[in-house]
């Protein structure tokens, strides 16, 4: 006659896994880790012994910060290709947000050290000019995938109008976008005639402005460390101007996808050097 399965209370599972019984709990009200029994008159669940490997698995990968639907899909698969390739994926991830936190300690590093030396901060007017452009009122949070969706449509555009650009493509961002989180982005990029409106693609005109800019090298996420250079010398020592923020993508994200040699000229629009007080 066959043994009964050996079952544990889940407060038994609890101190065999070291899983809390709320994590146990809330696993098998979401399908990930079942109890092997429950009372239906009193809740109580009981746990088979043989769920000890499963839910010792789990606690890795939660520990590995995989999401808990991946989990599931890894645990129900008989695939191993299919399991490959989830582990695989995650593990990217894993490498990416390594690097982001190599890239974030430097930069603190850098900014609890001593200062840097000095900017490099220029002067420039921009001509008017005619170009095609998409506004939008977007998150900050993702205005960078914003930015290369919108950069890409309008290539596309310029090239089935027979349009050519005469110069990088630039965005105008309103205050709301940095005081709230969400706002007005507009980018655009000049080119050699009028356009015609296609999809989210309109005619633009470019102002006449001058700026003080600084060029911002590498990924946007450490972007504000070159917007504070350029406010403190706006600050420090030129006359600001009503007028939007800009950037200019010299090297974007269509150019490469290593932000690393991305390059951004960030603008701060000034008075005219002539109209200065003295």
């Amino acid at each position: 006659m066959p043994a009964a399965p050996a079952l544990l209370t889940i407060g038994d599972f609890s101190r065999a896994t070291l899983l809390t019984i709320k994590t146990l709990r809330h696993y098998h009200d979401t399908g990930l880790l079942e109890a092997a029994e429950v009372d239906p008159h009193t809740g109580y669940r009981r746990y088979l012994t043989s769920q000890i490997p499963q839910a010792q698995m789990i606690k890795r990968f939660r520990e590995l910060r995989m999401p808990l639907n991946e989990i599931r899909q890894l645990l129900a698969s008989r695939d191993g290709s299919i399991r490959n390739t989830i582990i695989a994926a995650h593990l990217r991830r894993l490498e990416n947000d390594l690097g982001r936190t190599q890239i974030a300690v430097s930069e603190l590093r850098g900014l609890l050290g001593p200062p840097a030396g000095p900017v490099t901060i220029s002067h420039r007017h921009i001509a008017p000019m005619l170009g095609a452009a998409i506004g939008e009122r977007v998150d900050a949070k993702h205005a960078v995938s914003w930015l290369a969706g919108a950069l890409a449509e309008l290539h596309s555009t310029l090239a089935t109008q027979s349009r050519r650009a005469v110069a990088a493509a630039g965005g105008l961002f309103s205050d709301e976008l940095f005081a709230k989180g969400r706002g007005v982005a507009t980018i655009y990029i000049p080119c050699d005639g009028p356009i015609e409106s296609i999809g989210r693609v309109r005619p633009y005109h470019s102002p006449e402005v001058e700026l003080a800019t600084i060029v911002h090298a590498g990924s946007h996420r450490s972007i504000d460390i070159a917007y504070g250079a350029l406010a403190t010398h706006v600050a420090r020592h030129e006359l600001a101007a009503d007028g939007p923020l800009r950037e200019h993508y010299l090297v974007g994200p269509l150019d490469t996808s290593d932000e690393s040699a991305w390059r951004t000229e960030i603008g701060w629009p000034i008075v005219k050097v002539a109209e200065r007080p003295t």
